[in-house]
């Protein structure tokens, strides 16, 4: 292997674009895409994605088949397209630009006849952006209701389930609203690639239910508005209509295929870092738990690796993804990423010839500009001679000012795609 600083880094840095470069929908798309239906073709989509995914819709689609649509992605995250309109709103906290999107895609969707096509694209960070309050609700109460689960540390899984229970369009309700075929081309963010937790299911059964989402709320202790305590009430006493379940007649025309993964990516990876005589240790792509407590785990896996070869001798490059949490208690900035690295950081000690990159493959690691950071040997180091206090920045959840003022920090930009946080470990 190669010795030296840089080159460790490109390696790094390698090894994440070679895991992006596997889910990138202008590359994957294009071999999914079903025939032109007899009548119309509305292609609709929420997410982080939803962009590049309509880039990649409109390059394969045959020039005189009709198509139209309209997709919602997160600010910045835009492209310029030709035949399916691109509306930019708010993430991770929904906002009225979204709304308005949303409905109008509903409306589109339930003009639809038997002879149409639905044409679905859904990825990450479609929760957010594809946001309809039901009746009653208004889009103040949702936005207050997200900030707290955000906080909370909830997992995406019971985030959505909640979701779904305060909107007209997820949950399966889109599906089930259009008279149409339903194609749904599916990118994963969460672990597990289930397509009911992806942007919450807009055109798949949901098999949670009102109590469900009542008891998540109540187990985070989530302040509910008087709309929405009211609404998920009616829900739970039957005077509101549950999501459609699986095996719903209203869902028989929709199909839904994941044509991206974690998984996927990790593969990708992993090959980058065999081609250059590196063993990999792929620790699965469903990783969760608490940021800092997973960075202490791989802590240990590493010390194992560096001190005793076992079990491989280095160079060893443990590959991980999935989604953590970071439960807020600082008023810090930073993300599950630079959280997981400044933890991992303190646990290694300054261990030598151990080096780490965690970044969210969408670009954006929480709400800073940087998709996520670099880890070195001497981060610890060069921390301390800039009067820093490792612990001190955990503890207020400030990862990214500890990177910031190491320089680093990666910055890669919106990448339009989004299965998930990746990390690596390369022990030498």
């Amino acid at each position: 292997m190669e010795t030296g600083i840089q080159p460790v880094r490109e390696l790094l840095l390698g090894s994440f674009q070679a895991a992006l470069a596997a889910a990138d929908p202008l590359q994957i798309v294009g071999k999914h895409l079903p025939p032109p239906p007899r009548g119309r073709t509305l292609v609709i989509g929420a997410g982080k994605a939803a962009a590049s995914m309509a880039v990649a819709v409109e390059t394969h689609w045959p020039p005189g088949a009709p198509l139209e649509g309209v997709v919602i992605t997160r600010y910045g995250h835009g492209l310029p397209t030709q035949r399916i309109r691109v509306v930019e709103a708010g993430h991770p906290v929904p906002d009225e630009q979204g709304e308005s999107a949303a409905r109008e895609i509903l409306a589109a969707a339930r003009a639809l006849g038997p002879d149409d096509l639905l044409l679905a694209l859904v990825s990450g960070g479609g929760s957010s952006l594809l946001s309809l309050p039901c009746e009653g609700i208004a889009m103040a109460d949702l936005k207050a209701v997200t900030r707290e689960l955000l906080a909370s540390g909830a997992p995406i899984q019971d985030m959505n389930t909640v979701r779904k229970h305060l909107s007209q369009i997820q949950g399966g309700r889109l599906a089930a609203a259009t008279r149409a075929k339903v194609v749904a081309l599916v990118i994963s963010d969460v672990t597990g690639d289930d397509p009911t937790h992806i942007a919450s299911g807009p055109c798949v059964a949901d098999p949670t239910t009102y109590r469900d989402a009542q008891d998540i709320l109540a187990r985070y202790g989530v302040k509910l508005p008087a709309s929405i305590a009211s609404h998920l009430q009616k829900g739970m006493e039957g005077e509101i209509a549950e999501t459609p379940k699986p095996g719903d007649a209203s869902l028989a025309r929709a199909e839904n295929h994941v044509i991206a993964t974690a998984h996927a990516a990790l593969a990708s990876a992993t090959a980058f870092v065999q081609h250059r005589g590196i063993t990999p240790m792929v620790l699965g792509d469903s990783v969760t738990g608490e940021s800092s407590e997973v960075a202490k785990v791989y802590a240990a896996l590493a010390r194992q690796l560096r001190q005793y070869s076992h079990p491989f001798r280095p160079p060893v490059a443990l590959i991980s993804g999935g989604e953590t949490t970071v439960t807020l208690r600082g008023k810090g900035r930073g993300g599950r990423c630079t959280e997981f690295l400044l933890s991992l950081a303190i646990a290694l000690e300054g261990l030598a010839s151990t080096w780490a990159l965690a970044c969210d493959t969408d670009g954006i690691d929480g709400s800073e500009d940087n998709a996520g950071a670099i880890l070195a040997p001497d981060s610890l180091a060069r921390a301390a001679a800039l009067g820093l206090s490792p612990k001190a920045l955990l503890a207020d959840n400030d990862g990214y000012g500890f990177f910031h003022a190491l320089g680093d920090l990666v910055v890669t930009g919106p990448t339009r795609t989004n299965v998930n946080d990746y990390r690596i470990i390369v022990v030498r």
